[in-house]
């Protein structure tokens, strides 16, 4: 039995009135909350968009706990299949994590027409890091603390667990980026990168190594002001205009 959905963390599905789709993807620990105004640019924009929301995600955080890469996977496509009915002109978008499982949806996904990662999450942690996680959980440690609502912005807060998952975590790094990291130079449809320069989840060492390795057209923007959770943050409104931009044009 699942905790009630916090209020603000609902997921979104619009039909649109233009031939352009939106797969919206929100990160680890957080919801749609941390998206929603990404995505309601898309609706204002008239696109079809899907933002689900991810197994033990926009509950409780218990209820994340024995979830993982596969459950996630499994609710993109889902939603991706659910857009597709709709739109042959999808765009994937997504923050952080949500970025990853974006680079794994357009690797699956040779059709998508295009990508828009925000702070995404692109390579594993070194195996020291892996090492110790795998032995506090085998140690029976399931959380530490939380990593959400990094922000600039004062006032704004992102409606995240206030702690993290350890268990969802190491599946996250290992049957997640450790096999999606080898696969980026095979993706080719366009890229559009937002980079925050302060981060303080995600290093911006990660975009780097996706603008490195990337096999298709690619496009990096730098946030100056904003922190991780930038699509609630001080430079939002960049992100929503060059996103709905991104999509109208590699949709076309």
């Amino acid at each position: 039995m699942t905790a009630p959905i916090i209020p603000g963390a609902e997921p979104l599905s619009h039909v649109g009135s233009t031939d352009i789709g939106a797969l919206v993807l929100h990160g680890f620990t957080g919801n749609p909350g941390s998206m929603r105004g990404l995505a309601n640019a898309c609706v204002a924009a008239g696109f079809h968009v899907e933002m689900p929301l991810l197994a033990g995600h926009g509950t409780a955080m218990e209820d994340m706990i024995p979830t993982g890469w596969a459950d996630w996977t499994a609710d993109v496509e889902k939603a991706y299949q659910t857009l597709a009915a709709r739109s042959k002109n999808i765009v994937v978008m997504g923050l952080s994590m949500g970025g990853s499982l974006t680079l794994w949806t357009g690797a699956q996904h040779p059709e998508v027409k295009g990508l828009v990662c925000v702070n995404p999450a692109t390579q594993p942690q070194v195996a020291e890091v892996m090492e110790g996680l795998k032995a506090m959980i085998d140690g029976g440690i399931d959380k530490m603390d939380g990593i959400g609502s990094d922000i600039a912005e004062p006032g704004v807060v992102e409606l995240a667990y206030s702690g993290t998952p350890l268990a969802p975590m190491y599946s996250f790094q290992t049957e997640g980026l450790t096999p999606l990291s080898q696969r980026y130079g095979s993706i080719k449809m366009p890229l559009l990168l937002f980079t925050s320069t302060q981060d303080h989840v995600v290093t911006p060492t990660d975009s780097d190594a996706l603008m490195a390795a990337y096999g298709g057209a690619k496009e990096q923007v730098k946030l100056e002001r904003s922190y991780h959770v930038a699509t609630q943050d001080y430079d939002k409104g960049i992100i929503f205009e060059g996103a709905v931009a991104f999509a109208r044009r590699v949709g076309a």
